[in-house]
C-alpha cells in the first residue's frame, strides 16, 4: 500500500462512499460532493476511486448495465442485482455455498485466492409491484 498525503477531497470521496449501502456509481459520488466542493472534478472522484480499490481499501463490482459500482465492505459477502431498478444488496455469505477449492483447484491447476457471487433477479419492491398487476 503506498503512502498518501492527506486530501480532503480524498476523504470526502471515501465518507461519501462508506454513508451509503447503494453501491454507487463514480457519477453519482461526485453529484453528491459537487454540492460541498465546487471546484471537485469526476477525475478526481475516479483517480481516488481506483486507487481505493488498488490498495483494497474498497472494491469494484464491475459494471451494472454499464455504470461501474463500488462498495466499502471489504468482507466476505456476496451480492444481488434487481434487473428491473438496478438495486444492489448486500446478501450475507453462507459458507456452504461453495469455496469449494478442493475441487477447483486440482481440476485447473489454480490457486483460489477468493470469489464472488452475484444473483440476479428482482428485489421484493419490483417482484410486489409484479404481483400488484
Amino acid at each position: 500500500m503506498q503512502t498518501r498525503r492527506y486530501s480532503q477531497k480524498r476523504e470526502a470521496i471515501m465518507q461519501k462512499l462508506m454513508s451509503t449501502k447503494t453501491h454507487p456509481t463514480a457519477e453519482w459520488i461526485f453529484a453528491e460532493l459537487k454540492r460541498e466542493y465546487r471546484d471537485i472534478g469526476i477525475a478526481t472522484v475516479y483517480r481516488n476511486l481506483n486507487d481505493f480499490c488498488a490498495n483494497n481499501e474498497i472494491m469494484s463490482l464491475g459494471r451494472i448495465n454499464g455504470h461501474e459500482r463500488f462498495d466499502a465492505i471489504t468482507t466476505r459477502h456476496d451480492h444481488f442485482v434487481c434487473q428491473d431498478c438496478e438495486a444492489i444488496i448486500d446478501v450475507a455469505h453462507d459458507s456452504t455455498c461453495g469455496e469449494d477449492y478442493a475441487i477447483i483447484e486440482p481440476e485447473t491447476g489454480v490457486k483460489v485466492s477468493s470469489h464472488h457471487t452475484t444473483y440476479y433477479g428482482k428485489c421484493k419492491n419490483c417482484a410486489a409491484l409484479v404481483s400488484a398487476v
